[in-house]
């Protein structure tokens, strides 16, 4: 299995619009037994806005699309969903789009290849997650990469268990 991380495109609006409505996808962003969409973001207004604040990415394996994250800068992206939040960091959010991707092995490179591309940037001091308080199997996952818990916290309707990763612990995880 290779995977790699390359930016999101225009081209990947229509996978993104069907991976939103995945029923696993769904449930690991929201607790919301009747919602319908994962995010329901308007995929090709999001990914125009890539930038050094703000960037989806698309997981392929061996040139197929098999998932997707968002690498922001908590601190200064606009919507300021994480609120007030020190300098320095990154959040990333991440998805298999389809279930006979997922437990495969391809978060964990996904997320080693994003680390990588975080802590590339020699001012970033740690990254942040906000996985469901719901989503014990995510816990574990993050934790596996090193990553400790936070706390509880509100993001709008959602009970999220923040987990984050400094730059040390990934240093101390990864050697």
């Amino acid at each position: 299995m290779t995977i790699t991380l390359r930016p999101a495109t225009l081209d990947d609006v229509a996978i993104l619009e069907l991976w939103d409505r995945d029923p696993g996808v769904i449930a690991c962003s929201s607790d919301d037994p009747d919602a319908e969409q994962a995010f329901g973001a308007d995929w090709a207004e999001e990914i125009a806005t890539f930038s050094d604040v703000w960037a989806y990415w698309i997981a392929e394996e061996d040139g197929r699309p098999v998932g997707a994250m968002q690498i922001i800068d908590p601190h200064l992206e606009p919507t300021h969903y994480w609120g007030e939040c020190p300098p320095n960091l990154r959040a990333i959010d991440i998805w298999i789009g389809d279930a006979i991707d997922r437990n495969r092995g391809i978060g964990a490179e996904m997320m080693r290849l994003a680390l990588e591309k975080c802590f590339a940037n020699p001012d970033v001091i740690g990254i942040v997650i906000d996985p469901l308080n719901s989503n014990t199997a995510a816990h574990r996952f993050y934790q596996r990469l090193g990553f400790t818990v936070v706390g509880r916290r509100m993001f709008g309707d959602d009970d999220c268990l923040v987990h984050q990763l400094t730059r040390e612990d990934w240093e101390a995880h990864d050697s």
